[in-house]
C-alpha cells in the first residue's frame, strides 16, 4: 500500500501543476483578449495569438471571432483546468491515512459527475452557436467512460466506508 501512496502523491502533484497551467493559460488569454496586452492579431483580424508574457513569442493561437474564443478556446481550456483539479482530488484520496472515508466518496462523486455531465452539456450548448466537430465527440465518449469507471470506484468506496464504520462499531 505504501507504493500506492507514493504514486498517488506524485500524480496528485502532477495534476495540480497541470491544473495550475491550464488556469494560468485562461487568465493570460482573458487578459490578452480584454486588454490586447500580449495579443497579436494576424491576417487582417482573422486569427489571433496570445504571446508569452513580456515577449513577442506566440503561445496560444486561434480564430479571432467571439464564438470560437468562447466555445472552442476559453471554455475547453477552463474545463481541462477543472478536470485536472478534480483528478488531483481523486489522487489525494489514495494517500490519506484512511482510504475509505466520506471525503473520498465525495471527491470521486464530483469527479464522475463532472466527467459524465459537463462534456455532453458543453457539446449541447456549443451546438446552438456553432457546428461541433465530430472528432470532439471522441473526447466526450472518453470522458463519459472515465466518469463511469469513477462511478464504480465511488460505489466501491461507499461500500468500504459502510464496512469500515461497521467494523469500528465492533472495536
Amino acid at each position: 500500500m505504501n507504493s500506492v501512496k507514493v504514486v498517488s502523491k506524485i500524480l496528485y502533484y502532477i495534476a495540480r501543476v497541470l491544473s495550475f497551467f491550464y488556469f494560468v493559460c485562461v487568465a493570460l488569454s482573458l487578459l490578452a483578449l480584454t486588454t490586447t496586452w500580449g495579443l497579436h492579431i494576424r491576417e487582417g483580424g482573422k486569427y489571433f495569438s496570445v504571446n508569452y508574457p513580456f515577449t513577442n513569442t506566440h503561445f496560444l493561437n486561434g480564430d479571432y471571432n467571439i464564438i470560437y474564443i468562447i466555445f472552442f478556446f476559453l471554455l475547453p481550456i477552463s474545463l481541462y483546468g477543472l478536470f485536472f483539479l478534480l483528478l488531483g482530488n481523486v489522487f489525494k484520496v489514495f494517500f490519506q491515512p484512511r482510504l475509505f472515508t466520506s471525503y473520498g466518496v465525495q471527491k470521486l462523486r464530483l469527479f464522475y459527475l463532472a466527467n459524465c455531465i459537463i462534456p455532453g452539456l458543453m457539446v449541447l450548448v456549443t451546438s446552438f452557436f456553432a457546428e461541433f466537430e465530430s472528432e470532439a465527440m471522441v473526447l466526450v465518449v472518453l470522458h463519459f467512460t472515465l466518469g463511469v469507471f469513477a462511478y464504480f470506484l465511488a460505489a466501491i468506496f461507499k461500500q468500504g466506508v459502510k464496512l469500515q464504520n461497521e467494523q469500528d462499531l465492533y472495536i
